[in-house]
């Protein structure tokens, strides 16, 4: 009995450790939660810096986090680093940036994890999250207009760029099935105009080390 105690106690220290291990290799994620002010993020900064607190709460430290987010003046493919990236369950999303904004990729529903290892919530389920803010166009490159003004606003005149994470939309067009350029928000950029599309305020997050 003792000893299958101990075997018992040994394999649930590795599998602790594995999955730590695992963890510390994150370098992809989506936002389990919004700072609660829709496009309005206090900026670029404030947007990274929401990564990187997120990432930290999971236990993952020693990168450094960017938010994939274009602005009037910087493009999101040039902020993210070099790749690859892995999610929460150790999966490689993309190799390399190109691959990244190419077919090649591997972001889907089941891949496009939160940072706690969980599926984010899609197309078809209550409520829908799907529509994560990026401000980009499918290469990766600002949407001009489309950024709620450059991520300082929740204006109702404003506007932001969203990709689908689930690739699913109302149609079965590049765009519905985009994970980085699905359609501008619509009503604004509050967190209720984002909610009324199937959002919620969500980022996707890069480590770019």
């Amino acid at each position: 009995m003792m000893i299958l105690r101990t075997m018992t106690a040994a394999a649930f220290t590795l599998a602790a450790s594995t999955a730590l291990a695992q963890d510390a290799t994150m370098s992809f994620f989506v936002t389990s939660e919004s700072p609660g002010q829709g496009g309005n993020f206090g900026g670029i900064a404030g947007a990274d810096a929401h990564c990187a607190a997120l990432a930290e709460a999971a236990g993952v430290t020693g990168k450094t986090w960017r938010a994939y987010l274009s602005t009037s003046t910087e493009n999101a493919r040039d902020r993210i680093g070099a790749g690859p990236w892995v999610n929460a369950a150790g999966v490689t999303i993309a190799e390399s940036v190109d691959q990244l904004h190419s077919a090649e990729n591997n972001l889907t529903k089941e891949t496009a994890l939160s940072e706690k290892g969980e599926v984010v919530n899609g197309r078809g389920d209550e409520p829908n999250r799907h529509d994560i803010l990026t401000g980009s166009m499918p290469d990766g490159t600002v949407a001009a207009g489309m950024t709620c003004e450059d991520w300082t606003s929740d204006a109702a005149e404003a506007a932001g760029m969203v990709g689908h994470h689930d690739r699913m939309g109302l149609d079965d067009s590049d765009a519905a099935k985009s994970w980085n350029s699905s359609h501008s928000s619509r009503g604004g950029c509050g967190l209720e105009a984002l909610r009324g599309t199937g959002g919620d305020g969500l980022l996707y997050c890069f480590a770019a080390n």
